[in-house]
């Protein structure tokens, strides 16, 4: 069994989503480092002894305290959630002219990618089909379902989204990396959930020309 690895962060939108894990992360962290701090400090100053055998500092109310404690958190709250509006706002942004354009209907239990002038590949759960793309190219993708709810996650991409029938779901995807991805369907849909997988294929621009040609006489 392999040890669980970090996503390859292989789309421009993974990787902005990263950068905002990242934040608050380290966010989460200083906050654990201060209040473990203050709590250290408070059980090592204000401890009984021998020749202090009463509590100390035993006071009514500290406003200015108070105040500082009610207000660092709302800033903080707030410059977090700016951040991440600002980040979600670019990686839920739609291209006015993509550079390719896919449909994609989910159905149990397989996929079909349909290029837009293009061909359209169909899988099934036992032979899975493949999302060719080109690096480095914006694609814009029309997802549905034809009969449950199903949802397209794309882990390397940290992208998920739900293919919901009668319903299209469009948004934009920028593959930054070369390779061969796993997708999967990302929401329990029947018995053969687990095995209703994809590839995604990142191919440069020429071998993307070369593979819509071939695709186009078969």
């Amino acid at each position: 069994m392999h040890p669980p690895s970090w996503p390859a962060l292989s789309s421009a939108q993974s990787q902005a989503l990263a950068e905002d894990w990242k934040v608050f992360t380290f966010a989460a962290l200083a906050v654990a480092v201060l209040v473990w701090a203050l709590i250290a400090f408070a059980a090592v100053r204000f401890r009984r002894t021998a020749r202090n055998a009463e509590p100390r500092s035993q006071k009514e109310n500290n406003p200015a305290l108070e105040i500082a404690w009610t207000v660092a958190p709302l800033v903080l709250v707030i410059a977090l959630f700016g951040f991440t509006y600002h980040i979600e706002s670019d990686v839920e942004a739609l291209a006015p002219n993509p550079d390719v354009q896919v449909a994609v209907n989910a159905f149990r239990w397989g996929w079909t990618f349909a290029y837009h002038g293009g061909p359209t590949v169909n899988g099934t759960a036992d032979a899975p089909p493949e999302l060719v793309l080109p690096v480095d190219r914006t694609v814009a993708i029309a997802l549905t379902s034809s009969d449950v709810a199903h949802a397209f996650w794309v882990p390397d991409m940290l992208f998920k989204r739900d293919a919901i029938p009668g319903r299209v779901t469009s948004f934009d995807l920028t593959p930054t990396k070369l390779g061969t991805f796993l997708g999967r369907c990302g929401e329990f849909c029947g018995l053969q959930h687990a095995i209703m997988t994809f590839r995604v294929r990142v191919v440069s621009e020429a071998d993307y020309r070369r593979w819509l040609a071939f695709e186009a006489t078969q």
